[in-house]
């Protein structure tokens, strides 16, 4: 079993250290933060949204704004699309595929800005709550696993974590990239914490 273990970890981290190297990537996650420190800045609110692990990272990405991430500070208005009425309530009358955009629709105003996840790029949800996002002046930041995807081609910002095979890598660097761009957030509003 320890081979196992040992291969998994070797596995992460090459995925880990091709990442780094990526510097399309490194950029992305730079201009995201400041997408989002500027949506912040100017009164705006953060929405984020996934399907499975990656509405866990939806929903994490989320809950450390608007709760606390390493110290106090003011909360900020970020919200998840993972509330299980709205979601069933959209599936069961509109169909699974409208259950993001549509809770767009009900809260998200131009200026907003839509952290939009998915592995592959494809899920038909979050491509169209993205779409839905553009055509109505919400800024969107993609998380994918694979260039030249539906999602990331809508992306104001795309950020591709290609991590091998499986999703379960992606999601390790889209945690990861997670993260980063709450200490951006933070770095921005509140320098005082890090000085």
């Amino acid at each position: 079993m320890e081979t196992h273990v040992i291969a998994s970890l070797t596995e992460s981290r090459s995925a880990l250290d091709a990442f780094m190297k990526d510097e399309l990537a490194v950029s992305a996650i730079a201009r995201a933060g400041g997408l989002l420190v500027e949506t912040f800045n100017k009164g705006g609110r953060v929405f984020s949204c996934g399907n499975g692990g990656s509405m866990c990272d939806a929903m994490h990405f989320a809950e450390e704004l608007s709760g606390r991430y390493r110290d106090d500070r003011k909360g900020l208005p970020a919200v998840s699309i993972s509330d299980p009425s709205h979601l069933s309530c959209v599936a069961n009358d509109m169909g699974y595929n409208q259950v993001f955009a549509r809770y767009l629709e009900a809260h998200a105003h131009a200026g907003d800005c839509l952290l939009a996840f998915s592995t592959s790029g494809t899920s038909a949800n979050v491509v169209a709550a993205a779409e839905y996002a553009k055509a109505n002046g919400v800024t969107l930041i993609a998380l994918t696993g694979r260039r030249e995807s539906p999602l990331g081609k809508l992306a104001d910002v795309e950020i591709c974590a290609p991590g091998g095979k499986y999703a379960d890598r992606v999601q390790e660097l889209h945690i990861k990239v997670v993260h980063i761009l709450i200490e951006l957030v933070e770095r921005g509003l509140f320098p005082t914490n890090y000085a």
